[in-house]
């Protein structure tokens, strides 16, 4: 071997030393990197990220372009937390507010109504109570579905035996729908699924009260369950004077009021709370119905969570 080749092997040997100490030097350095990289998402999942000053010169643009994200996420979650607070707070002052005198509002026209009045006297006083009575429910409405929507109330979903709020509803109903001489009946069921029972009993109570306000006397009212692999059905199937096809889809948006129902009371809140509370816990609803044939709305709960 010559001394030509001697220098060519050792030229050789020395070029693939400095590529395998560049390529030892990038890995380190892609492994620090990276290392960095979750370490920073780590800290932003748990909640304890902070901005801290990195050099460039030693980590990529990416950690940098990913501080900068994560301290402007942090600043946007905290913004997000101030505001909730603040809208917590002035629910909180509505209700507060308003409670007492609609309160007095509705005792004084008790009061009077219990008075020897003129006749054309207790139609104002009746007209009175009436309107109180309609402002309280929409503030509590309004109150609540706030609370719910902002995150103030969260939903508590676990296993549970569906009949306990059957029962429940079938109770509070069972003497408005007596007073206006439709039959109420509820089927026996052995139904689990997983539920935040206040809640989803809130719910059934507005498809109840809405099937009550809308069935003319003499009709009939029942509530029924099915069990499916995935979901439990709960039904409420009504006499009553059914939904145009083309509405069907917007009685669950809020505040919407068919012009065929603007005789009845009501505000258009009790559909659009119903499915809201349904889709926090993971269920929905759906509704069958023809116009002058009566009403099913379906609740669909799931059975495992």
């Amino acid at each position: 071997m010559n001394e030509w080749s001697l220098t060519l092997i050792i030229l050789g040997l020395t070029a693939l030393i400095l590529c395998c100490t560049a390529m030892v030097f990038q890995h380190l350095r892609l492994k620090k990197t990276l290392l960095t990289l979750k370490k920073m998402l780590d800290s932003a999942i748990d909640g304890s990220f902070t901005e801290h000053s990195y050099d460039e010169s030693l980590l990529s643009s990416v950690e940098s372009s990913l501080n900068r994200y994560l301290t402007a996420s942090i600043v946007s979650a905290r913004n997000l937390t101030a505001e909730k607070e603040k809208i917590k707070e002035l629910l909180a002052d509505i209700s507060h507010q308003t409670k007492t005198p609609l309160s007095n509002i509705l005792l004084y026209a008790q009061l009077l109504e219990e008075q020897e009045l003129p006749k054309e006297s207790r139609s104002c006083v009746a007209a009175l109570q009436g309107q109180a009575e309609k402002l309280n429910f929409l503030i509590a409405s309004l109150v609540k579905l706030s609370r719910l929507e902002t995150g103030v109330f969260t939903l508590h979903p676990v296993p549970g035996a569906i009949a306990p709020i059957l029962e429940e509803t079938a109770r509070q109903f069972m003497q408005k729908a007596t007073h206006k001489e439709i039959r109420l009946t509820v089927d026996s069921t052995g139904a689990h699924a997983v539920f935040d029972p206040k809640w989803t009993t809130e719910a059934l109570c507005n498809l109840v009260d809405n099937a009550i306000k809308y069935t003319p006397s003499g009709g009939r009212i029942q509530i029924s369950v099915t069990e499916y692999n995935l979901f439990c059905r709960i039904d409420v199937k009504d006499t009553g004077i059914g939904i145009l096809e083309g509405e069907q889809a917007k009685i669950f948006t809020r505040f919407y009021r068919s012009q065929s129902v603007s005789e009845h009371e009501g505000v258009g809140i009790g559909l659009y709370l119903t499915r809201q509370i349904l889709n926090s816990q993971g269920g929905y609803i759906k509704v069958a119905s023809a116009l002058g044939s009566g009403s099913v709305f379906s609740m669909f709960l799931p059975r495992e969570a």
